[in-house]
């Protein structure tokens, strides 16, 4: 069983950074795609943030310029830097990971990070 742990969030005032990290453990398959949603009160699942194991990497508009995502395959891990952040980025932030298996592919989710930004 894929295992994702997410780790980084908290309070921070407008403005400031934050580095969430969110490492996959338990599979036996490549990982291909891994990224992050977030997910606001009241408010639907959205993109943030994707990158592929080949580095190539997919923003939502709202995160552009201020957002940055990196992965080092070799731990199975990603990273998402969040610089001059904004009271509208306050969310629940989720990992997730699609494992390639042999006739199939599955995405896994992290349990989810809080991120809160203060005015």
């Amino acid at each position: 069983q894929v295992q994702l742990v997410e780790s980084g969030g908290g309070l921070v005032q407008a403005g400031g950074s934050l580095r969430l990290s969110c490492a996959a453990s338990g599979s036996r398959f490549s990982i291909n795609f891994m990224g992050w949603y977030r997910q606001a009160p009241g408010k639907q699942r959205e993109l943030v943030a994707t990158i592929t194991s080949g580095g190539s990497t997919n923003y939502a508009d709202s995160v552009k310029g201020r957002f940055t995502i990196s992965r080092d395959n070799a731990k199975n891990t990603v990273y998402l830097q969040i610089n001059s952040l904004k009271p509208e980025d306050t969310a629940v932030y989720y990992c997730d990971a699609e494992v390639v298996r042999i006739v199939d592919r599955v995405h896994y989710w992290g349990q989810g990070t809080q991120v809160t930004v203060s005015s």
